[in-house]
């Protein structure tokens, strides 16, 4: 098991879950990956991403005005 970190800070809605998603395609399943971001929106639609996708949302936090979801990829 693999751990990844995307950097999505500075970028809009949908661009954040785009990035992910294109991150993610990459990853093996049980690999964890954070995803930093500064799109506040990024809160509601990358959890909603990862229930239709099948991947899991282990944490959401804030930190420095910056939010951090660690997301662990499902099977593909």
């Amino acid at each position: 098991m693999s751990h990844y970190t995307l950097d999505a800070r500075r970028l809009l809605c949908p661009l954040p879950v785009i990035r992910t998603q294109n991150k993610v395609k990459e990853l093996a399943p049980g690999d964890t990956l954070a995803v930093i971001c500064t799109d506040p929106g990024a809160q509601a639609d990358i959890p909603a991403w990862c229930r239709v996708h099948g991947h899991t949302v282990l944490e959401i936090r804030e930190q420095d005005h910056e939010l951090i979801i660690l997301i662990q990829a499902g099977a593909a």
